[in-house]
């Protein structure tokens, strides 16, 4: 059914992700689909890396991490965005595109009162997205 399952990650909550992490390998382990771990990143230091190739580095390691954790083989695939928090909903459609994905794994969090003003990334991945989206939301 699922041939290429992707996750955006943000690696400054990777805390977070363990749900979604999970949920994702379990399907594609199921459906015997390749998983893609995308994260993004500026052209400015941020507070995860100093530099596209610090960050590219970093999340390469917690792929092969997690995939390691879990049990599957994990890629990684770096987005670099000129401004992330106005670019990354459209970059993520964009991506799954590129990469063949035909599910989109997401994790989500509790709203809160900026989520009901701006709307979430997720919320728009989903509504936006020419493919499936599931958003599991953590604890």
């Amino acid at each position: 059914m699922y041939a290429r399952i992707m996750v955006p990650v943000d690696l400054a909550h990777a805390d977070r992700l363990e749900k979604a992490l999970g949920t994702a390998a379990d399907l594609a382990r199921h459906y015997g689909a390749g998983l893609t771990l995308v994260g993004a990143t500026g052209t400015e230091p941020g507070p995860v890396a100093r530099s596209p190739e610090a960050f590219a580095e970093k999340l390469d390691r917690f792929a092969a991490e997690a995939g390691e954790r879990l049990g599957i083989g994990i890629e990684a695939s770096t987005l670099h965005l000129h401004d992330v928090s106005i670019d990354l909903d459209n970059a993520l459609i964009h991506k799954a595109a590129e990469i063949g994905a035909d599910l989109i794994v997401m994790a989500s969090h509790i709203p809160g009162a900026a989520e009901y003003l701006l709307g979430s990334n997720a919320g728009h991945v989903a509504q936006h997205a020419p493919i499936s989206v599931m958003v599991v939301r953590g604890a």
